[in-house]
């Protein structure tokens, strides 16, 4: 018997279903749907259905995910810490570890990210480098690849940084949890620190007022 977590998710569907066998559990939240389809596989095929409530989260926040094919397995594992941690997100892919290019990925990201349908993003590819640059080309975006907690706590608390970037080969799945949580629990508070950022915003300014995207 193996536990599939899925919480986290709006909407269940088949996809989530088809590699499941019987007495294995699907977790997922409290008020997800399952799609007819969806709820006819799990009875077929005797899969039990766990509904958890999630777990509060004093500042819940929607947060865009994506990864290309060397962040894939963090992603997914990504998805049980937002989960537990009572956040929200939405999964821009990729899907699965067949190679792809990571800038579609960051791109797409940071672009929820600016256009606030999101209120902040993590990609994960193999180091974490290039996503980051990528994230960082689009206006309003202050990406920050983070490789410990007191990196990920002084990203927020003076930079500001909403898109956090992280390198799925570099780092371990330990490591990843206590990273992303030190970094969803911190935030810019401090004036002296605000009064840097809007610096960088002005220099950001300069460049996309003359070069509109």
């Amino acid at each position: 018997m193996a536990t599939t977590d899925e919480r986290g998710k709006r909407v269940i569907t088949e996809a989530e279903i088809r590699s499941l066998s019987s007495g294995d559990v699907l977790r997922i939240d409290e008020d997800a749907l399952l799609t007819p389809l969806a709820a006819d596989m799990t009875r077929e095929r005797g899969v039990l259905v766990e509904r958890v409530r999630p777990r509060s989260a004093a500042h819940s926040v929607r947060i865009a995910i994506g990864a290309d094919h060397g962040g894939f397995e963090m992603k997914e594992q990504l998805k049980k810490v937002l989960a537990d941690l009572g956040h929200e997100f939405q999964d821009f892919g990729t899907h699965s570890t067949e190679a792809v290019d990571y800038p579609d990925y960051a791109h797409v990201v940071a672009r929820a990210v600016a256009r606030g349908t999101c209120d902040l993003g993590i990609v994960i590819d193999g180091a974490g480098i290039g996503s980051c640059m990528v994230a960082n080309k689009v206006p309003g975006v202050r990406a920050a690849m983070c490789y410990d907690e007191p990196s990920a706590r002084n990203s927020r608390e003076h930079n500001g940084a909403n898109v956090l970037t992280l390198g799925g080969k570099m780092i371990t799945l330990d490591l990843m949890r206590k990273v992303v949580t030190a970094w969803l629990t911190s935030d810019l508070t401090e004036d002296r620190h605000k009064r840097r950022v809007s610096k960088i915003i002005a220099v950001e300014k300069q460049y996309s007022d003359r070069d509109k995207c």
